[in-house]
């Protein structure tokens, strides 16, 4: 209320007791002349309160309000201003909303808002095509009770939303679907689906081209490497020019032969998600056997190779690709190590799961390349790689191994003081696993 206000009600306060009194003075009875007078204000006031309790509850868009006079009319127009303030700023976040979902509805990309218990809210006309939701009534419902695949449901209870998940469609298994959730507001949760089906069979194309080329190689590579075998076996017989000739072609053979032998595998490993040899592991006993064998390659290097390892520590998968993964990173801290350098295998556990790592005190790796090492062929230095006789695949074989027991690898080096690669499994994976 402005001051000019405030007078006027003073002023017809004054008047009304003014009156009053005047009543009174006539009448003789001041006092009922007093409360017929505020009576008669009040019932005025209450009677206005009435007509804007009337036009608030019954009101039509646009309606104007009731006429007023004074104070009340005032009101009345306040009232009326602030509604219409309201209505238009409600109307411009009503555009934008409309614009949104107008946007979202054009995606052909899944757009799904969850709640923080995963309940569906709100969702694009693309979730109806890919994910088979209905309007209204999966409204409410469990993204889980929708997409059931348990890899799904793990991914979501497990909150780690750093990477996409890719699985089938739930209403049709020949579609390929990408899922990634990002966390937001009072951990609430947008979840985009894509259709990846084509890039899914391009890979599935590259995969079954690379794996069939491999297998159909070894038949001539296996004949020429006994025919070479057969020469050097009778060298006496051979021109002496070509005994150096014939052992550089045994020799890379050889090495063909196991570049096809770990490209085979590899396509073994991608074949499927999870191992099917899913049993426990006595992985204190799998370390040492591979000790033994990173001694006898170490042979005259004189390498110092500790191993320390929970004889009590089981894990559950595939013993045989377990084996691969733990021994190409032993080899290679082997194989990249000085003479007389250390070598320090460990296996133990912590609350955050199982760990596994290789720390050597080798010439190491600058940082630029440690984010591709686990990529098919990539090197770091070409020639290195020659000198050791390595495929490429190594790393690549240990990254795809821990992908199927749902690890993870960490590589930490620093450029001439060694590298640790550290191999994380989650807690699930531990066979028996107890709280600790």
């Amino acid at each position: 209320m402005n001051p000019n206000w405030r007078g006027a009600v003073v002023r017809h306060l004054l008047l009304l007791l003014a009156g009053c009194g005047l009543l009174g003075l006539i009448s003789g009875q001041y006092a009922w002349a007093l409360v017929l007078g505020l009576g008669a204000y009040l019932a005025w006031h209450v009677k206005q309160l009435l007509r804007l309790h009337r036009w608030l509850r019954e009101r039509q868009p646009d309606e104007a309000p009731p006429e007023g006079y004074g104070l009340w009319g005032e009101i009345f127009d306040n009232i009326y201003h602030l509604q219409r303030r309201d209505q238009r700023v409600r109307g411009r976040l009503q555009a934008v909303i409309d614009r949104v979902q107008e946007s979202t509805a054009a995606l052909r990309d899944a757009v799904i808002m969850l709640d923080s218990d995963g309940n569906l809210e709100w969702w694009n006309l693309a979730a109806e095509t890919l994910l088979g939701l209905k309007t209204p009534q999966d409204s409410g419902q469990s993204i889980a009770n929708l997409v059931r695949h348990p890899r799904f449901k793990e991914y979501f209870d497990q909150g780690k939303f750093h990477d996409a998940l890719e699985l089938p469609s739930p209403i049709n298994d020949r579609k390929r679907l990408q899922f990634q959730i990002t966390q937001y507001g009072n951990r609430e949760h947008l979840m985009l689906v894509r259709d990846v089906t084509r890039l899914h069979q391009l890979e599935q194309m590259r995969k079954d081209f690379v794996a069939n080329v491999s297998h159909e190689l070894r038949t001539p590579l296996t004949v020429i490497s006994g025919y070479l075998e057969t020469l050097l076996d009778n060298v006496e017989s051979v021109n002496p020019r070509w005994l150096r000739a014939l052992q550089q072609m045994q020799q890379q053979g050889a090495r063909m032969q196991n570049l096809l032998n770990d490209l085979l595998l590899l396509a073994k490993l991608e074949a499927t998600d999870y191992p099917s040899d899913n049993l426990p592991v006595a992985v204190d006993l799998l370390l040492l056997s591979i000790k033994n064998d990173a001694q006898a390659l170490s042979a005259a290097h004189n390498h110092g190779i500790s191993l320390e390892a929970d004889a009590s520590l089981k894990l559950k998968g595939s013993e045989a690709e377990l084996r691969s993964a733990f021994s190409n990173l032993v080899f290679n801290a082997v194989k990249y190590s000085p003479d007389d350098g250390e070598i320090r295998i460990r296996w133990w556990r912590d609350e955050q799961g199982a760990h596994f790592s290789v720390s050597d005190s080798g010439i190491g790796i600058e940082a630029k390349h440690l984010p591709r090492l686990t990529e098919r062929f990539y090197r770091v230095d070409s020639s290195r790689a020659a000198n050791t006789g390595g495929t490429g695949l190594g790393l690549a074989i240990v990254k795809h191994v821990l992908l199927r027991h749902r690890a993870r690898l960490d590589i930490a080096s620093v450029p001439g003081k060694g590298s640790t690669f550290t191999c994380h499994f989650p807690p699930q994976q531990i066979a028996g696993a107890q709280p600790l």
